[in-house]
């Protein structure tokens, strides 16, 4: 199975201590998209085909099948060994002959870009928005931001407005993807860290109900999309903090 192909619609966008970040290219062709699907397994295979709008399927088969290339380097091996299964809350993780791996990863996409973070043993959220879409963007303020981020957004207007709340959006969204709990998570409870909200581009986020548990906020938003990762960190870590473009 050729990996060479699948090389043409992915690209390192950078290393943030131990997480990798990876773009996908979700605007090629059809022989593209055959050649994604060609590494699917079956169950895979049969989810993409039950797909009625084209722009999710193909999503779904660059975005997978580009998950799986990075996993097979990872752990160095085949493809036809490597299976994803899905935890409680929907977060995928993966198996190597039958057996959960260390390795954690998330994924977003958003036509017509994707990204996929992946790391060893801690865990990991991303999120990617493209454009600057209209929205009501006060009235879902009420329902996922906290008061100093909804008085934040309510302070600007027009375009300003759009990207700051899908800055706090993505990062939002991401710290709630690394979590793993789902819409269990009142997103209004917690607040992005101060220095993130006043426009530093990463910051670190202690939660109110696990004390012992922090994570690093970083945005990677870029003039094509607004992004953001969220990573596990342990403060013995001196790399936690370090960002490397690639």
């Amino acid at each position: 199975m050729q990996a060479d192909m699948i090389q043409s619609w992915i690209r390192p966008v950078c290393r943030i201590g131990t997480v990798s970040v990876v773009h996908i290219d979700l605007a090629l062709d059809e022989a593209h998209e055959r050649h994604a699907v060609s590494w699917l397994h079956e169950q895979e295979r049969q989810r993409w085909q039950r797909y009625q709008v084209d722009r999710p399927r193909r999503e779904f088969a660059f975005c997978r099948s580009a998950l799986r290339y990075l996993l097979c380097q990872q752990l160095g091996c085949n493809n036809y060994e490597l299976s994803i299964a899905t935890a409680d809350h929907g977060k995928p993780y993966a198996l190597l002959h039958g057996k959960p791996v260390s390795i954690r990863f998330n994924v977003s996409h958003s036509d017509p870009h994707g990204l996929i973070t992946i790391r060893e043993g801690l865990r990991v959220g991303v999120d990617v928005e493209a454009g600057l879409r209209k929205r009501d963007f006060d009235g879902i303020s009420e329902m996922v931001f906290g008061p100093n981020e909804r008085e934040e957004i309510l302070s600007v207007k027009g375009a300003k407005k759009a990207r700051l709340f899908f800055r706090y959006w993505t990062l939002k969204e991401a710290l709630l993807k690394g979590l793993g709990t789902g819409l269990s998570t009142d997103l209004t409870k917690i607040e992005l860290p101060q220095n993130v909200r006043h426009g530093a581009p990463r910051g670190i986020f202690q939660s109110p109900s696990d004390p012992a548990t922090h994570w690093q906020l970083q945005d990677l938003s870029t003039q094509q999309y607004t992004a953001a990762i969220a990573s596990e960190i342990v403060s013995s870590d001196p790399n936690y903090t370090s960002h490397t473009e690639t």
